[in-house]
């Protein structure tokens, strides 16, 4: 058992940090060749119902793939694989009626998605979605196939997949500069359709792989029986329903977005750059801090041991403000570091780096709502009070739409905004930390009605607390990073980088000491990194 989670562990850690570090790659690319410019910002808008899609369907750990694992990992093999191929049949000719209406709907689909985008932008954006359509019955069987390998504890394959769409868009783009510095001529040819195409072509890659490894472990003979129907189909399908639903509230937060991006040249792309930054070591954070908590929480809630799942929660809050904080107070200080030593080259120029360093910003304020949302809602979860966070989500759509309305501006059609104030993309930031912010205090606030009451008092002065560390942490960290150029070469702002969150990390962490708001001991964080 313990050589099997070693191993099984290795492979997935060993493809994720593979793949994850190709799409960082990819990104920087992708900033070289585009910057904050009308391609990118076309495909951001082309790519949302393929990528929610892709997400929902042929996502990893999404709901078709959790669905597949779940019905498929205690059957035999003949079985496995006929419910494999008749689920498989049904769903992508499914996902293929999809794909054909937004084909010959997709002009229609990117008015709707971006009202006030720029009419080249949208002839651009309803191309883009041509060529990626096909992607979604691709994607459809990848996330079978994900199921299928992972239930018969074949994981590496499935945690490296995404890497080839990352290896592809990166030959693409260095294919058309190759081409390009050969033939001035060749400037506009594909440019808009580069990102589609190469998606595209990865999606296949992808697909042509995974028909292969499944074949390899025998669950796909090429040999169908639709009129038989397996009770394990409806199974797959009572799981998918529901949890396709739930996880598409929050998309339907980036369409809220999105939708008032496009009244911002420029929007879409820098949201995307601002986004990639923070999302990996948020994700990582995430991961590491509430992860390990859940297993803790069921055991108390069947113990029914709420003294200390009150004793436990009230720790784990904390420990989640003092990360979270500390992420936040890093971006702050380094944004201008970060976004030109990441993506400031190419068409990524001064005026790109301005934009994507103020969505950043507001991108580090949210992070602790962020996080202690995702905390919560979790223990909602695990006490099996999933009503609440649910409505919460509805509710928080329509937070969502007012708040970016009055932070751009509350403007009205064919008329002046009736605020005398127009925050742009970073207001519709901000607002999706506002609302975060406004669950969690109502989902902190009505814990009481499950566990004991949380110290909200105490809990808001070690906040205050923690918050004053984080600001005096940043200043101190510019004061002695102050001499800082532009024209520093890669060397040395990564040298600077390094030296900055030394001296930034060390100040938070002897602040917060100070203040009595840091119980991590220096020998409990060389145990958690061992």
């Amino acid at each position: 058992m313990y050589s099997f989670f070693k191993n099984n562990i290795f492979s997935i850690s060993l493809g994720t940090t593979l793949s994850k570090f190709a799409g960082f790659l990819r990104q920087i690319f992708i900033a070289a060749l585009f910057g904050v410019g009308f391609a990118y910002d076309a495909y951001n808008y082309a790519y949302i119902i393929p990528g929610f899609l892709i997400i929902i369907i042929g996502g990893i750990n999404g709901p078709l793939h959790n669905a597949v694992v779940a019905v498929l990992t205690p059957l035999e093999e003949n079985r496995a694989r006929q419910v494999l191929q008749n689920i498989s049949l049904r769903i992508i000719l499914l996902l293929l009626i999809i794909s054909i209406l937004i084909f010959f709907n997709a002009e229609l689909i990117i008015n709707l998605i971006g009202p006030n985008l720029d009419k080249e932008t949208q002839l651009i954006a309803a191309r883009q979605l041509k060529i990626l359509s096909p992607c979604i019955p691709l994607s459809g069987f990848n996330g079978l196939s994900y199921g299928a390998l992972n239930s018969k504890n074949k994981f590496f394959t499935s945690s490296i997949s995404p890497i080839i769409v990352s290896i592809v868009t990166i030959v693409f783009i260095s294919i058309y500069w190759f081409f390009n510095l050969k033939n001035q001529i060749f400037n506009n040819l594909f440019y808009s359709e580069l990102l589609p195409l190469a998606t595209l072509a990865g999606t296949f890659i992808q697909t042509i792989i995974q028909i292969y490894e499944t074949h390899k472990i025998g669950l796909i003979k090429f040999r169908f029986n639709l009129k038989k129907n397996f009770l394990e189909e409806n199974r797959i399908f009572n799981l998918i329903i529901p949890a396709s639903f739930s996880s598409g509230l929050g998309q339907i937060n980036v369409y809220v977005d999105m939708f008032f991006t496009s009244s911002f040249k420029g929007g879409a792309s820098g949201l995307s750059y601002g986004n990639f930054l923070i999302q990996a070591p948020l994700g990582i954070l995430s991961n590491a801090l509430i992860l390990p908590l859940l297993p803790q929480f069921s055991k108390l809630i069947n113990k029914k041991n709420n003294q200390e799942l009150n004793k436990i929660l009230i720790s784990s809050i904390e420990y989640c403000l003092l990360a979270s904080f500390l992420m936040a107070g890093f971006f702050i200080c380094f944004n201008d570091l970060l976004v030109d030593l990441v993506f400031r080259r190419g068409a990524f120029n001064a005026q790109s780096a301005i934009i994507v360093k103020e969505i950043l910003i507001a991108y580090a304020l949210g992070i602790p709502a962020y996080l202690f949302r995702d905390l919560l809602i979790r223990i909602y979860y695990s006490i099996e009070a999933t009503s609440l966070p649910f409505k919460l989500s509805l509710y928080g759509i329509v937070l969502n739409f007012i708040f970016d309305w009055i932070l751009i501006g509350a403007p009205i059609q064919n008329s002046r905004n009736l605020l005398p104030y127009n925050l742009g993309v970073v207001g519709l930031v901000l607002a999706s930390g506002i609302v975060n912010l406004i669950i969690c205090i109502i989902l902190s606030i009505r814990l009481k009605i499950f566990i004991k009451p949380l110290p909200h008092i105490i809990l808001l002065r070690k906040t205050i607390f923690i918050i004053i560390a984080c600001i005096f942490s940043i200043i101190i960290s510019q004061n002695i990073l102050n001499f800082y150029n532009l024209n520093f070469n890669e060397f040395i702002k990564f040298f600077e980088i390094i030296f900055g969150s030394t001296i930034y990390f060390s100040s938070y962490f002897f602040l917060t000491k100070f203040l009595n708001v840091n119980k991590l001991e220096p020998e409990l964080l060389k145990k958690f990194l061992k």
